[in-house]
This record gives C-alpha cells, sequence and structure tokens, in this order.
C-alpha cells in the first residue's frame, strides 16, 4: 500500500522534470539561434532580419531573412520549425531565394521543381549544432543565355567559436549560344573560428574544381583540376590573407590533345592591414545598413563617409609578398619560377582619395605608391628577346620604383599596344 501511495508523487515528479527539461531546451534553443545570428553579423558581411518568431513549449518557429550588407541584390528567406526534446532539437524548413526586381528582370525565369528544404539538429546539452541542404536541379533562362545547375548538398555544423562548412555541387553548365562553359564536381570545405563579436576571427577555405570546360564551335578548353586555397586571419595588429592557386592540366583538344598548354601553381600573402581600422569599417557598415531600409539599405555618399577608415587600413604600409610563381608550359616549352614582393607607401595618406579612385589622376597617384621587386629564376630565351636583353640573360629581376616597372636596369618595353 504505502509504494502505491509513491507512485503519484513519483509520476508528478518525472511530469516536472520532463517539462522543465522542454522548457531548458526551448529557451537554450532560442539563445543559441540568437547567439548564431549574432555572430553572423559580426563579420560585417550579412544583414539578418528576424520577421517572425513564436517560441513554445513543445515547438517554435519563425521567418528570417538573410541579405548581403553591400547592396541588396538578392536575400534568402528562410523558415524554421524546431520541435524541443529533453536532450535535442530537431529543426526542419524552407530557403527560398529572393532577388530584387531589377536584378530579377535581368536574370529571367527560374524554374525548380520544388522550394528547397532544410533539416538540422541542436543538441541542448553541448550546444553543437548542424544542419543540411539538399538543392534539387533548378534551370534560370534570360534571353537566350541558360544556367544550369544538376544540384548539390550544402552541411552546416559546430558550435560557438567554431564552424565548419562543406558544400558539394553536382555540375553547373552555362549556355550562351553556341558557347558553354561547364564546371563541377564542385566542393568547397571551410572552416571559421572566432572570438566573441569576431574581435579575432580566422577562416580557411578550400574550392575544388574537378573539371572545366569552356566550349566554343572553333576549339575546347578544358581544365582538370582546379584547386583555390585562402586563409585569412585578423588578430590584434593585422589582417592577413594568404591565398594559393593549383592549376592543373590545362588541355586545347583540338590543337594539341596530348599535351598541356600549362599547368602549375601561385602562392601569395597580403598583410600589414591595420586590424583597428577593419574592425570600425565592420562596425561603421553594420551601423550605416541599420539605418537603411530594404529596398535601400546603405544611404548614398557611404564611401565617403568610411573615406578616413579605409586610408587608415592602409596605415601600416600593407605588403604583397607572392611567394611561389611556378608554371609550366610543357605546349610552348616555356617555364615560369619567380618570386617577389611589392609594398604600399602609407606617408601622408590624407593627400590619397578612395572617393576618386575611377579618375585616371587618381589612380596615377596610387600606383606611385607601389614599389617592389621580382625575379624569374632561369628565364628561357625567348623571355629575354621579348623584353630586349641579351639572349644569354638567364635571371630577370623585375623592379617597380614608384609605380613604374624596370628590367633588369632597364625600363620596360611596352608588350602590347
Amino acid at each position: 500500500m504505502r509504494k502505491e501511495r509513491l507512485i503519484v508523487p513519483t509520476l508528478a515528479i518525472i511530469a516536472v522534470v520532463w517539462m522543465a527539461a522542454q522548457l531548458l531546451s526551448s529557451v537554450l534553443f532560442e539563445r543559441g539561434l540568437r547567439q548564431a545570428l549574432e555572430d553572423l553579423e559580426a563579420r560585417g558581411e550579412w544583414r539578418v532580419n528576424r520577421t517572425e518568431s513564436r517560441q513554445g513549449w513543445l515547438s517554435s518557429q519563425g521567418r528570417l531573412i538573410l541579405s548581403p550588407l553591400l547592396g541588396r541584390p538578392w536575400r534568402l528567406e528562410l523558415t524554421y520549425r524546431a520541435r524541443h526534446g529533453i536532450l535535442s532539437t530537431d529543426v526542419e524548413g524552407t530557403v527560398l531565394p529572393r532577388l530584387d526586381t531589377v536584378l530579377q528582370q535581368a536574370v529571367g525565369e527560374v524554374t525548380a521543381p520544388s522550394v528547397p528544404r532544410w533539416q538540422g539538429r541542436y543538441h541542448t546539452l553541448s550546444g553543437h549544432s548542424e544542419l543540411c541542404l539538399s538543392l534539387a536541379p533548378f534551370v534560370i533562362q534570360q534571353n537566350g543565355r541558360e544556367l544550369a545547375v544538376r544540384g548539390g548538398r550544402l552541411r552546416l555544423e559546430g558550435v560557438f567559436g567554431d564552424w565548419r562548412l562543406r558544400a558539394l555541387l553536382d555540375q553547373l553548365t552555362l549556355t550562351d549560344g553556341m558557347a558553354q562553359l561547364a564546371l563541377g564536381p564542385t566542393e568547397l570545405e571551410s572552416r571559421y573560428t572566432y572570438t566573441e563579436g569576431a574581435y579575432h576571427f580566422a577562416q580557411r577555405d578550400h574550392l575544388h574544381i574537378e573539371t572545366l570546360t569552356l566550349s566554343y564551335p572553333s576549339y575546347d578548353i578544358q581544365l582538370s583540376p582546379l584547386d583555390l586555397n585562402s586563409h585569412m586571419e585578423l588578430d590584434e595588429s593585422e589582417l592577413r590573407i594568404n591565398v594559393a592557386l593549383d592549376v592543373g592540366d590545362v588541355m586545347v583538344p583540338s590543337e594539341a590533345p596530348d599535351t598541356p598548354l600549362l599547368n602549375g601553381q601561385i602562392e601569395m600573402e597580403l598583410s600589414r592591414i591595420n586590424a583597428d581600422a577593419v574592425r570600425h569599417v565592420i562596425r561603421r557598415l553594420r551601423q550605416e545598413a541599420s539605418w537603411g531600409d530594404e529596398s535601400l539599405p546603405m544611404a548614398e555618399g557611404l564611401i565617403a563617409r568610411l573615406e578616413p577608415d579605409l586610408r587608415k587600413m592602409l596605415s601600416d604600409s600593407p605588403r604583397l609578398d607572392v611567394t611561389t610563381v611556378a608554371i609550366d608550359s610543357p605546349l610552348l616549352g616555356i617555364q615560369l619560377d619567380a618570386d617577389g614582393a611589392l609594398f604600399f607607401d602609407a606617408r601622408q595618406l590624407d593627400e590619397l582619395s578612395v572617393v576618386n579612385l575611377d579618375n585616371e589622376k587618381e589612380q596615377a597617384k596610387w600606383l606611385e605608391r607601389v614599389d617592389g621587386d621580382f625575379t624569374w629564376h632561369d628565364a628561357p630565351t625567348v623571355a629575354a628577346l621579348w623584353l630586349g636583353l641579351p639572349l644569354g640573360t638567364r635571371e630577370l629581376q623585375f623592379d617597380v620604383v614608384r609605380g613604374v616597372w624596370r628590367v633588369n636596369g632597364r625600363p620596360m618595353p611596352q608588350l602590347w599596344p
């Protein structure tokens, strides 16, 4: 009898614990979603609007709009419905791309069998999230041009401060009359780590294109594969960007079906971009976006208002180090093995104008700030012939002094009209 009396209190306690766990799961999911959206905005690249939000005990739902911070050419409308469990929350929804009126008229009709759907899971205790998106084939047509995407998949997972992305695109084909560009399969792997507010961050990306083909009625160009690796890091003092491009065999089957036109690798790093100025520009961009509206997110005169901060980004004399240029052309019998660096003179930056950079005189003032040198090791005889140097010259030293190029101490000849 005593045991029977304990059943009701026990069931009541279990029910209370279950309800408390459900409530906690709902609260933690909402906090995690809010934190993720704030993290996304902190980079200064995206604007996030949460137009609908209904938080419930057992389920929640809402609607988000993501758009580029600069301009509003397109936006993504995401709906979500979350079912809260004790240890995790299952989420699903749709992704609908929207173009602004002008771009919609330029692009034309988009056909797809269904609205893309996504699904994910949020783990309550660890805060780990993952979401998957499957992209059905679709076609965009405009004035005789056609863009066809065979399909793709995307997976995003991580926790606060550390996110990983993997995207796969089966094949993309762009047709314009008799010309056609086809690429794929394509794979993008990305990892983004950061501190709160993106005060410090690092991002690594690897883009792999298995095959790229450009077809014309008279000839074809094929490239396989193409790899692009990039590493961007913002620390206490500077923003650094390292890029490495690996180009596989570029073939012209109609001219030389068995001999590559070229292949090789290029690696370079841009550094000494003032970190505080970068962070200030990001804050200003987010502020400007918050003042805008749906049709005009950025007010006129933005570049003029940002100009002092943009110049401040150059205050540490940025440099571009080209550590590797290794290009081989078996078809032409030419090898390029070079390295070098370019430097920007940051003295008296107030004499420069970012607003007037489209003016040729202003462009010349910027070019006068560039100095540097490049060395072409073991240059072929034909290169010396092109540059008007003695045929026995095997090393070419290119110097840049106030934007003017010289080669082995001589003025650079004009190689094309």
